[in-house]
């Protein structure tokens, strides 16, 4: 019997596949090795492949639709209503290939190489970042133990800790003074590492076109733009601003029934990373355009007066997410919209 659907349930070694035929009736029903997936791939005939959205499955997608296979990553949460009972391989598979025919599901854009790569750079600049973080607060809390108090900022722990390192504060225990100079050239690394990681993205957003169209809008620096760049492969694959809004989790969660719409705090859905940096970006906002006279200063200082400043920078977040929708999707740049 011909296969015109497989579903695959990716793993670190073993992957399950099911497949069926035109009918829907079950015809494959296996387990391969990873060494063994794309070799067994190739000897089939082309047909619609289901892939759960994980870590690893840009990679395969891009492998198994080389070899003229018609393959779709689906996000786990619309996978999972489609497990019947117990949880295993064999019912993920099978899920899979159930979820992957629905006319109205909804699919993950498969990233190209460079893509991922760029986001490889953005996660390692987070990490580096919260590791950075964490040693300049116990650099801190470690000098205050000796009555030693920094002022708030890291630059003031960083200058404190070069000084440190040239000599001052002998006062301080030999072990403990040994420890803290330890800490300080820590952070000496990590800020050049940091900093490398911004020349690199710097660089990448040179080169996009697609970067350099979003960052025209309001509170879109370069480290978001390129996060949303290498993020939204392909902008088509949203209806709707809204819907772009959505997958980032800035829309409010609903719990309606009854024709009574209950609207209830964002969903926090989607990539938190993106979350935050649109966030962050509409801070920036509310501080640079919340008094002047433009359309945005005003909109911004009519909604300070009924909400609370977070939730307006959340609306505001909401409202960046709409407009990059509007720009990846159009190709153009952002114009501020003039005061009537």
């Amino acid at each position: 019997m011909e296969i015109t659907t497989l579903g695959i349930d990716l793993a670190k070694s073993v992957f399950q596949l099911h497949g069926v035929d035109a009918a829907g009736q079950i015809v494959l029903m296996k387990k391969l090795r990873r060494n063994a997936v794309l070799e067994f791939m190739s000897a089939l005939p082309p047909c619609l492949v289901g892939i759960e959205a994980c870590g690893t499955s840009h990679f395969w997608a891009r492998e198994i639709a080389a070899l003229g296979h018609d393959v779709r990553l689906i996000p786990p949460a619309y996978v999972k209503p489609y497990v019947k009972r117990q949880k295993n391989d064999m019912a993920d598979a099978e899920a899979i290939c159930e979820a992957v025919t629905r006319p109205n599901m909804r699919f993950v854009p498969i990233k190209t190489p460079g893509q991922q790569g760029v986001m490889v750079l953005h996660r390692t600049r987070k990490l580096l970042i919260r590791q950075r973080t964490m040693m300049l607060n116990s650099f801190r809390s470690h000098l205050a133990e000796f009555g030693i108090i920094a002022p708030q900022g890291p630059q003031h722990v960083v200058r404190m800790a070069k000084a440190m390192k040239d000599g001052e504060h002998d006062d301080l225990p030999e072990v403990a003074r040994t420890a803290l100079l330890g800490f300080a050239r820590q952070l000496e690394t990590l800020t050049v590492e940091i900093r490398s990681l911004d020349n690199q993205l710097r660089a990448w957003h040179r080169q996009s076109a697609v970067s350099q169209r979003l960052q025209t809008i309001p509170g879109v620096g370069f480290i978001t733009a390129t996060a949303m760049a290498a993020s939204v492969p392909d902008p088509a694959a949203f209806a709707s601003g809204r819907q772009f809004a959505a997958f980032l989790g800035l829309v409010p969660r609903q719990n309606s029934s009854g024709g009574k719409d209950r609207l209830g705090r964002i969903s926090k859905m989607g990539d938190p990373y993106l979350r935050t940096l649109l966030v962050n970006g509409a801070t920036s906002i509310i501080r640079r355009d919340g008094r002047d006279d433009s359309a945005t200063g005003i909109w911004i200082r009519r909604l300070l007066d009924k909400k609370p400043a977070r939730v307006v920078t959340v609306a505001i977040a909401n409202k960046t997410a709409r407009i990059i929708w509007a720009v990846l999707l159009r190709g153009d740049v952002y114009r501020r919209p003039a005061v009537n």
